[in-house]
């Protein structure tokens, strides 16, 4: 197996983990969002990445003492800037729904999460083939987005018991979710700036698979502070910090598998871009955010989202997905094209 098809393998793994890690919120039974999302925070963007980094990355202090100081500042500030975004996410999501939420978050940044590190980084590679086919991937991939943000909104006004929430969509929400979508690309971009990091890690010894260990840990960190502030906030606001002590150790444990799930399709995604060639982290999201779309549609027809909601949303929604490996076929060629 080439370095490409071992590249795409992993990807589609990573997108397929991703899309799932919320699975087990489903089971959670009396806890908070902020409760559940206060231990998967905790788990996914400090623990598992500083065990797996001080575990994979020798001389990981040393590392970080020889990288620029502009560019470990710029990854943590990226990566703070992703962890915001996090917030809007789930304000957008009561305003104007989850599918719809969804869709645009991940539309927004499958473009911006692959356009602009091929700009600031390869933008020598914008006018060969490879490049014209990743802004055609780019393309598929908004427009099958933004089918199944039609579907979803189809879905939410079968499903609405009252025309107050038909009319839920808001342009607060919607730019909120915008904004989500471009801060979410921040994960992305602040791994792709992260170069220096990787390379001063596979100076001291780090194996070429874990190299990008070095860049998640302080990217990672920087995204958990605003995501903590505003769980401990809630928990403050809602009083639901005593629901730790009362709670089963089942719910811990489906926290962990949460962020076990995430943290592992962000280890396989740094692990897969760096076979990719060149354009990786710009294929390499658009086809991730792709994946994830798709798993989670499916995943969303299995567990009975859409029964009740017609054939004509239903529709819409499969074509969107369609569209979608469409995408991932174009994206695909694209990094056997350079």
């Amino acid at each position: 197996m080439n370095h490409s098809a071992s590249g795409l393998l992993l990807l589609a793994i990573a997108g397929a983990m991703n899309a799932s890690f919320t699975l087990p919120m489903k089971f959670v039974r009396n806890w908070a969002w902020e409760n559940v999302w206060l231990l998967w925070t905790i788990f996914a963007l400090v623990a598992l990445p500083t065990a797996v980094a001080f575990s994979t990355v020798p001389e990981i202090a040393m590392v970080y003492r020889m990288s620029p100081p502009g560019e470990l500042f710029s990854v943590m500030a990226f990566g703070a800037g992703w962890g915001i975004s996090q917030i809007f996410f789930g304000i957008a999501a009561e305003q104007i729904g989850i599918a719809l939420t969804f869709s645009i978050v991940l539309g927004t940044s499958a473009a911006v999460g692959a356009a602009a590190p091929m700009l600031r980084l390869n933008p020598d590679q914008l006018h060969t083939h490879a490049g014209h086919m990743l802004l055609l991937g780019i393309a598929t991939v908004l427009l099958g987005v933004a089918v199944c943000a039609v579907a979803g909104m189809m879905r939410g006004r079968v499903e609405a018991r009252t025309p107050q929430e038909q009319g839920k969509v808001t342009a607060g929400g919607l730019t909120l979710a915008i904004l989500c979508g471009c801060g979410a690309a921040l994960l992305n971009i602040g791994f792709a700036f992260g170069t220096s990091l990787s390379l001063i890690a596979a100076f001291h010894g780090t194996a070429r698979v874990n190299t990008s260990n070095a860049v998640w840990l302080p990217l990672l960190a920087a995204g958990a502070i605003p995501n903590l502030l505003y769980c401990l906030y809630l928990l403050r606001k809602n009083s639901t910090g005593q629901n730790f002590r009362r709670a089963a150790c089942g719910n811990y444990s489906l926290a962990l598998a949460m962020g076990t799930l995430w943290f592992g399709s962000v280890l396989l995604y740094g692990a897969s871009v760096s076979r990719l060639g060149p354009l990786g982290t710009s294929v390499g999201w658009s086809l991730f955010m792709s994946i994830i779309v798709i798993v989670a549609s499916f995943l969303g027809i299995v567990t009975g989202e859409w029964r009740g909601s017609g054939r004509l949303p239903l529709t819409a929604q499969l074509i969107g997905v369609t569209t979608l490996v469409i995408s991932l076929f174009i994206l695909s060629a694209a990094t056997v094209a350079r």
